[in-house]
């Protein structure tokens, strides 16, 4: 039981004082003391009920707090019956230590408190849900089976303890999805990235403003560099207060999630080996009857994979992908799972540090902005080296036409690697900007001609802080007009005449000249 659940309806009448957000603690049971110095007798997730008979003073009451703290104590709950209201120095105390604090009004008996907890908390329980779960973690592993979500419900109706299973892009793979929002499952998958970035040993604990939860990574390959592509296993509370069988619990549960995910991925094997071959029938500019045989061959399998009949898809589009700083299969991987949510009759084909993936569509493209938003929480795992990079393709409503859009998939990855950002996504609609030649120029060129226009004008920013950059680009939005741009930028016209000429002196350049302005247009695209 959880230290809020003293407070739930059905339980003793008690009340709260300090520390609400310490309430997901996990109570393993009771302890009644009046002692000074309780310390030596707590062995870690008691509550200790109290009469206050120790108290003699305000320092009385910070000593006592912090040698209930310092020996695993969850909770403190003080009784009104002998010494009346509970002292205000009392509740500070137990502020400082983050120590919840609960009243146990006089007419409620000690002995009621105990009997309750003593109800609720049964560690031969979770023994054996330990137990459980390790055979049911045996049983995936031999016999292939499922059931992720019957063992995760069982811990919930038994022990009352939430758990889910989630992927690094935030989709939940099992676990009640209704009780952990699309914001509280961002915030948990960017810490825990970031806490497997920086090598801290797990469990993971993530404080949300819902209370804690613990972390746990489930890699199917343990001996695996990177968590971009791992389930991740939260537990509500935080494990590293729990008594050790419960401990071990979470961990057995843990190598459960991390069998399952094995299962999943030996059923994705064959598909794998498919899209390999579509792709290389796509770079041999292969007959389309063959690329069209591989493409029901997967619908095929993917009616295996899912139950139903095979459906040949009415279109496709492809996305071309890049990793950087990443181990090998990253990318690949993570395309599996960011795209499972869509369809799992995606074929994800790629070695080393990329992948392209060949995607049924309705008949529109996937927008770049919903796959990169898609992809976001895994810039908290990237490190200062890591990237990926997206280009998405237009829809082909032949086969003949893959060839194609793997073309314009390729170049929209390049747009997008011209972008700053650790997690980058270009559509087809960009195909037809100047952006995309600017992705085709050398990296040495593109950077001498952005040093040539702008740098000066940068350092005079830098130098006289004269906004002379912003000002520079508001110019080139308004197309030239002073009195827009002047309005855009709340200053004088005269204040903005005498910004631009101070830009021509600088580069020698005329902002009244269309190829002037267009240059210092695609140097600014470029910075």
């Amino acid at each position: 039981m959880r230290v809020r659940d003293l407070l739930a309806p059905g339980a003793p009448r008690l009340r709260l004082l300090a520390a609400e957000e310490e309430l997901d603690r996990q109570v393993s049971g009771v302890m009644t003391t009046d002692l000074q110095d309780p310390g030596r007798y707590l062995h870690g997730g008691e509550l200790v009920l109290t009469g206050m008979l120790w108290r003699t003073g305000p320092d009385d009451s910070e000593r006592f707090v912090r040698t209930i703290a310092a020996g695993g104590a969850v909770a403190l709950a003080a009784g009104e019956a002998e010494v009346g209201p509970v002292p205000e120095d009392l509740v500070e105390a137990c502020r400082r230590h983050r120590m919840p604090l609960l009243v146990v009004p006089d007419d409620v008996a000690f002995g009621a408190v105990a009997e309750y907890i003593g109800r609720q908390v049964s560690a031969d329980r979770a023994a054996d849900l330990a137990a459980l779960v390790d055979r049911h973690r045996l049983l995936v592993s031999a016999a292939g089976g499922g059931g992720l979500d019957a063992v995760l419900d069982l811990l919930g109706g038994d022990l009352d303890l939430d758990c889910w299973v989630i992927a690094p892009t935030g989709r939940v793979v099992a676990g009640p999805a209704d009780r952990l929002s699309a914001e509280d499952r961002d915030q948990l998958v960017r810490a825990h990235l970031a806490a497997q970035r920086q090598r801290r040993r797990p469990p993971h604990r993530a404080r949300l403003a819902v209370g804690a939860y613990s972390l746990l990574p489930a890699p199917a390959d343990p001996g695996a560099e990177a968590p971009l592509a791992d389930w991740l296993l939260v537990v509500a509370g935080d494990v590293t207060e729990w008594t050790a069988k419960r401990q071990q619990l979470a961990e057995n549960l843990a190598r459960l999630v991390a069998a399952e995910r094995t299962r999943r991925d030996e059923g994705r094997r064959l598909r794998r080996r498919i899209a390999d071959e579509v792709l290389t029938l796509l770079r041999q500019d292969a007959d389309p009857l063959e690329i069209s045989r591989a493409l029901q061959a997967s619908a095929t399998m993917a009616a295996k994979y899912e139950g139903g009949r095979p459906e040949t898809a009415d279109s496709w589009l492809i996305l071309s992908a890049e990793g950087t700083g990443l181990p090998e299969g990253t990318v690949r991987a993570v395309l599996e799972e960011a795209l499972t949510d869509s369809t799992d009759r995606a074929l994800v084909a790629g070695a080393g540090s990329g992948a392209v993936v060949v995607l049924p569509a309705p008949g529109t493209a996937v927008p770049a902005d919903a796959l990169r938003e898609l992809l976001a929480p895994l810039e908290a795992g990237l490190g200062s080296e890591g990237r990926i990079t997206v280009g998405v393709s237009a829809p082909a409503s032949e086969a003949d036409g893959l060839r194609g859009a793997l073309e314009e998939a390729r170049h929209a990855r390049r747009i997008a690697a011209a972008r700053v950002g650790r997690v980058c996504v270009a559509g087809p609609e960009e195909l037809a900007s100047h952006v995309l030649l600017l992705a085709a120029v050398p990296d040495e060129v593109r950077r001498a001609f952005r040093s040539r226009l702008l740098d000066k004008v940068i350092a005079y920013d830098l130098e006289h802080q004269a906004d002379l950059v912003r000002t520079l680009e508001a110019f080139l939005r308004s197309d030239g007009s002073w009195t827009r741009c002047a309005a855009q930028l709340h200053v004088h016209v005269n204040t903005l005449r005498y910004r631009i000429g101070r830009i021509e002196e600088l580069t020698g350049r005329d902002l009244s000249r269309l190829e002037d302005r267009v240059d210092f247009y695609l140097a600014l695209e470029l910075a």
